[in-house]
């Protein structure tokens, strides 16, 4: 178990060795990009798949009780807030407030992965030039010859990073449209949370029953 470890570990050297100095920085946007799509995915779960209104219905009417997800935690909130003594007038400012939280967490690390699908194919163009380069400097000198690989294996090693510039930003591109598909629908789910209360009979009728 420890020799196949310790091999592994020789090989992944090796690999981040041929593509020169931007491997490593290119790594670690790999864990950073994974580390953002896992949270992103994780966070943003919805909850019930149930409608809106009828989340707003089965909460209002006490027939759940338990949060499950992003949308049924921002339901109980706003419920609460509709329950307490409120002017009526002012109920979505209430509720703008209380989603402030949930529209920070549906745009948490966007921009970082957006960001890290745009660099990390750039920074192995960038490695990938710098190895030509060195390719080419070889060749005029004749040394590269002497290499095993000749200046194929050296446009070989060169191209290492452009390949892992790719590595990060399609998966990463793809998983995060994904995701950011489901939160710009539970963001304009939110939106339609405050329109139901602020418009809709369940405020009336939640009002009207702490008036009496």
């Amino acid at each position: 178990m420890l020799d196949t470890l310790l091999n592994l570990l020789e090989q992944f050297n090796a690999y981040m060795q041929s593509g020169g100095f931007v491997m490593w920085p290119l790594f670690i946007l790999v864990i950073i990009l994974w580390y953002a799509l896992g949270y992103r995915y994780h966070a943003l779960k919805r909850g019930s798949k149930k409608s809106v209104r009828v989340l707003l219905r089965k909460f209002s009417e006490g027939k759940r009780e338990e949060p499950r997800g992003l949308i049924d935690g921002a339901i109980v909130d706003a419920l609460e807030i509709v329950n307490s003594p409120h002017d009526s007038k002012e109920l979505r400012h209430y509720l703008n407030d209380a989603f402030f939280a949930y529209a920070q967490e549906l745009r948490k690390y966007r921009k970082t992965i957006a960001t890290i699908v745009m660099v990390a194919p750039l920074i192995g163009l960038l490695g990938t030039v710098v190895g030509m380069i060195e390719t080419f400097d070889s060749l005029a000198s004749m040394s590269l010859f002497s290499q095993s690989g000749g200046i194929a294996g050296g446009i070989s090693q060169a191209l290492f990073t452009t390949q892992l510039g790719l590595v990060v930003a399609v998966p990463g591109l793809i998983v995060g449209r994904v995701i950011d598909r489901n939160a710009d629908i539970m963001e304009n789910e939110l939106e339609q949370i405050k329109d139901i209360l602020c418009t809709d009979d369940i405020s009336q009728q939640t009002t009207s029953e702490i008036d009496n």
